[in-house]
């Protein structure tokens, strides 16, 4: 690994090397690091395990200092972890204050994976998970386990609709795939060649999901499989020859309450570079608590992350909102391994990667995505009726190089190529051990 100083910006930068050796180097060209106190902190699984100053010598300008990372302080809280996931975080802080700034001032923050202690390991059902009931009635299939959870899933529309937790209703629109994002300036920026205008002209922002086939593939009194097929269209066209998307979703149900959702998403190829590739789904507004295992606290995407810190976070659906003058595409939150929407009383929906499948991209406001494309000011924009919620396998990058052209780079851009993903959903409540059920996955 190494820790770049730049003056004026982030003062540590990284990168892990395959001898795992640390490297601080001062690239001022004039100070040494005398004015600048070191620190530590290690994170298991998002919980802090143990901080403390790091001692080393003064480095002069454009000089380095190396050091084996299992010779700092840090290792015999690595060495006794059992945490799956651990992350060294490295702080620079000001001793003194100067002309600009105050004495404790943080100048740079870097935070750098290391080596796991254990890996997730899948667990079987056990025989004794809760019995469930599946019965069909009208357009739905109703499924529940006694007085604990109740899914009502939309045969014509082909998602779950409609979920309650101990009674209380949790989620009241669809899950369906989403492929749209409220633009942002950038994604405005070189008018008809923008990203934007190519969207439009694709009518991205425009898609309907229709039924082509649904399945239930196999029902026992502790698991039910149901699988769906969409075609998504352009609204304006009814063609199956003009689907833009086809999708293939399984729901595997148990009775634990757990809902292993698989995703197959082809694209049509003619199509431009896409905004995302994910879910989008609804839940009350009173399920107004998010807490996170991912990057934050603020705002960050894929090209616009490194100093948000792996971790755990909590807010509230508002603030989780930016505020910018012109509304669009804000608010995300990038690497979230797993996430909970809860209420006050602690009963909500938990939600995770799964399986093989990467973070995902995360965003939840009181702001649909069409009502952020529509307001042009901030004071414009309409609060709906319940709280939109994205989950994404695929985030495009917000760019920035410039904001007159189209210029994310390539690496952050999602081809119209074939993805597959998987979802973990499952209910929670205020007795639930969130960290327990992260670690303690069930078979892929």
């Amino acid at each position: 690994m190494s820790l770049c100083c730049l003056r004026g910006q982030a003062l540590l930068s990284t990168n892990q090397a395959q001898t795992l050796s640390l490297q601080v180097a001062n690239a001022y060209f004039f100070n040494t690091t005398e004015e600048l106190e070191f620190s530590w902190k290690i994170h298991g699984d998002g919980l802090e395990l143990g901080s403390g100053t790091l001692s080393i010598p003064v480095i002069k300008p454009q000089n380095s200092f190396d050091m084996e990372w299992k010779s700092g302080p840090w290792f015999s809280v690595w060495n006794d972890s059992k945490a799956g996931e651990l992350f060294l975080t490295i702080t620079a802080k000001l001793s003194n204050p100067t002309r600009s700034l105050e004495a404790g001032h943080i100048l740079s923050s870097t935070q750098i994976p290391l080596p796991s202690k254990r890996e997730i390991i899948p667990q079987a059902i056990k025989k004794t998970d809760p019995i469930i009931t599946c019965e069909t009635v009208g357009d739905f299939i109703k499924i529940s386990q006694q007085d604990s959870w109740e899914l009502m899933i939309n045969v014509q529309k082909g998602a779950i609709e409609g979920w309650k937790v101990q009674g209380v209703l949790l989620m009241n629109e669809a899950i369906l795939p989403c492929f749209w994002r409220a633009p942002t300036d950038n994604d405005k920026g070189g008018g008809d060649c923008s990203y934007f205008s190519r969207w439009k002209a694709a009518q991205l922002d425009n898609v309907e999901f229709i039924v082509e086939s649904c399945s239930v593939k196999s029902t026992t009194d502790k698991s039910v499989e149901i699988e769906f097929i969409y075609l998504g269209s352009s609204a304006s066209e009814s063609s199956k020859s003009d689907a833009l998307f086809k999708v293939n979703v399984t729901y595997l149900i148990y009775g634990s309450g757990d809902i292993i959702t698989n995703w197959y998403v082809v694209p049509n190829s003619d199509l431009p570079p896409l905004p995302r590739v994910g879910i989008e789904f609804h839940i009350e507004k009173t399920v107004d608590r998010v807490e996170w295992y991912g990057r934050g606290p603020f705002e960050c995407y894929p090209d616009r992350k490194s100093a948000a810190h792996v971790g755990i976070y909590e807010q509230s659906v508002a603030d989780m909102h930016v505020p910018y003058i012109v509304p669009g595409e804000c608010g995300g939150r990038t690497d979230v391994r797993w996430v909970t929407f809860t209420n006050k009383e602690g009963v909500g929906i938990y939600a995770s990667t799964y399986g093989s499948s990467s973070p995902l991209q995360m965003n939840a406001s009181y702001y649909t995505t069409g009502e952020l494309d529509r307001a042009t000011h901030e004071e414009d924009l309409v609060k709906g009726q319940s709280i939109e919620v994205h989950l994404d396998h695929k985030h495009m990058g917000i760019g920035g190089d410039d904001s007159w052209t189209p210029c994310v780079h390539d690496k952050y851009l999602i081809p119209p190529e074939p993805y597959s993903f998987s979802i973990r959903l499952c209910p929670i409540t205020a007795a639930a051990s969130v960290l327990d059920m992260y670690k303690d996955q069930l078979p892929c």
